[in-house]
């Protein structure tokens, strides 16, 4: 017989007699707690994956809901989400999104991160919309510019792009304070990255200037 044959026999031997010996750890003590425990981790995974599937059941319907308004009822995404006419919204089924765009110069003077006095109204009513008709949904605050570089208020910024970071995180700082969960909303800033017009006239410009607060229903 060969030497690890040998221990290999010996260290059976061992675990055998540790479970059979009298005074050796009590092993079935230790199977019953570890199987409570297996049980109860079953169970708690069983029971997220029933409430997981129930929230996707009940975006679901969200968004075939608002599909319905829209394309039965006629009516626009702005009065079919509950942010109402007046607001610049878009509704997109297929990303699960509904995104209420506001202009730069509603919030902010030119080339400043500081609100407005007059942003509360506008803010404060889509705090309101969010908190009672999108309860715990992720949301985005992304803050976007044209392509003209800094030069007024170059001593407060690097770029474009600190610029509509600094946005994002004033709008979503105003609407935490105001009462929406922190933990599901986050501040983007994608500067002059992603235009949604041409650069090339000073309208295309200000529509580029802008702050998007994204919903993500799914």
């Amino acid at each position: 017989m060969r030497i690890s044959d040998k221990k290999t026999i010996a260290i059976l031997t061992c675990i055998v007699l540790s479970i059979l010996l009298p005074g050796c750890t009590n092993w079935k003590q230790k199977y019953d707690a570890l199987y409570i425990e297996h049980e109860n981790l079953k169970g708690l995974r069983e029971s997220e994956r029933s409430q997981f599937s129930e929230r996707i059941s009940a975006d679901q319907q969200t968004i075939d809901e608002l599909r319905r308004q829209i394309e039965e009822k006629k009516k626009t995404p702005a009065e079919a989400s509950g942010f109402g006419e007046g607001y610049d919204v878009a509704f997109n089924a297929a990303a699960g999104t509904i995104t209420v765009t506001l202009e730069s110069k509603i919030l902010f003077d030119s080339g400043k991160a500081e609100l407005k006095k007059e942003a509360s109204t506008q803010l404060d009513h889509i705090r309101t919309v969010l908190r009672d008709k999108y309860p715990n949904k992720q949301i985005d605050v992304v803050g976007h510019t044209d392509t003209d570089p800094i030069n007024k208020t170059k001593d407060l910024w690097k770029d474009n792009w600190e610029l509509s970071a600094e946005r994002a995180l004033a709008v979503t700082r105003y609407l935490i304070a105001r009462g929406i969960d922190e933990k599901m909303i986050r501040a983007v800033g994608c500067g002059e990255a992603r235009p949604i017009v041409s650069n090339a006239t000073d309208s295309g410009k200000a529509r580029n200037r802008r702050v998007e607060i994204v919903v993500h229903i799914r």
